[in-house]
């Protein structure tokens, strides 16, 4: 009889790779709309000084939407959806990864943190430049901008999206050069690797931990659902100092992350660590759901035809 507590993993070499990749960046483009808004929301409360403009993630959505409208809610969201990129290269990533590791050590916490941590660094390495560019269009306020730079209006008429973020780009480059587009790189990537090396290992714990409380009859999908958050509010907790300090290099165009960590201390002390911590929470419950269920559907779904019954996925 198949072992309960062990919740069977879907390995790269099982996925038929055409469906996964078209499967795949359907469920990433979904996700990405539903969760958007509380991303944006996010680095506006990191970026503010104190609690200057939103008292919080509820304030913070109300105020956009009565100022702005809702597309308010979705500034620089065509520019992000590029990340869709990087998002496909994250999961061959870690799905090769851990393949790789497989030959050195069976364990799934060492196969899931090297895996993770790898994937990241890739996705990264993609991500940033989209995420300097959308963050700045984020910052555009009605009229006004949180960030350094500011959208050029033409004849009194604001540019359409395109004209947009043309303007932001361009705006970085001459300030900044190339490099503007890389602006916190390293502070992104002292974020985003741990939260995915975090994540993954302590993904699976929760799994195993609730499969072996949970009657047998219980759907795998069901625990890995609930697992996904459990994960998600653990790296996120761990790891948003960083992110705080990661949001301010890049909007406020800091070159030194110890500087600007100081600063964030001296002016809000330790509580500015968590700064958009709850948005972040927020955003990342409902998003991992659909990312997990989506995920383990997504690979199920691309199995190989002939391994589809040849056991209880």
């Amino acid at each position: 009889m198949e072992d309960k507590r062990n919740i069977p993993i879907i390995e790269w070499e099982h996925l038929d790779k055409r469906k996964f990749y078209v499967f795949g960046i359907c469920m990433t483009m979904m996700i990405r709309v539903s969760v958007y808004p509380f991303t944006l929301i996010r680095t506006r409360l990191q970026v503010q000084k104190g609690k200057s403009l939103y008292n919080g993630t509820f304030d913070a959505f109300v105020k956009i939407l009565r100022t702005e409208g809702a597309a308010g809610l979705y500034r620089g969201f065509l520019v992000n959806t590029f990340t869709l990129i990087s998002g496909q290269c994250y999961v061959t990533t870690y799905e090769l990864t851990r393949k790789y590791v497989s030959r050195y050590n069976n364990n799934n916490a060492v196969k899931s943190l090297v895996a993770g941590g790898s994937a990241s660094l890739v996705a990264q390495s993609i991500t940033v430049p989209i995420d300097v560019v959308s963050q700045h269009l984020m910052m555009q306020r009605k009229g006004e901008s949180m960030g350094r730079f500011k959208v050029q209006s033409q004849d009194g008429k604001r540019l359409l999206v395109f004209g947009q973020t043309k303007d932001i780009i361009v705006q970085i480059f001459r300030a900044d050069g190339f490099r503007g587009f890389y602006r916190g790189y390293v502070a992104s990537l002292l974020t985003y690797i741990p939260n995915s090396a975090v994540w993954w290992p302590f993904y699976h714990f929760y799994a195993e931990q609730l499969s072996s409380l949970t009657p047998k009859d219980c759907p795998h999908l069901l625990l890995q659902a609930i697992s996904g958050p459990l994960a998600a509010a653990t790296a996120s907790t761990l790891t948003n100092p960083m992110d705080v300090v990661r949001a301010r290099v890049q909007v406020e165009g800091k070159s030194s992350i110890i500087l600007t960590f100081k600063q964030l201390i001296a002016e809000e002390g330790p509580w500015g660590l968590t700064k958009g911590l709850s948005a972040r929470i927020i955003s990342a419950t409902p998003s991992t759901i659909v990312i997990v269920v989506g995920y383990e559907t997504l690979k199920k779904l691309s199995l190989r035809p002939e391994l589809v019954d040849s056991r209880h996925w």
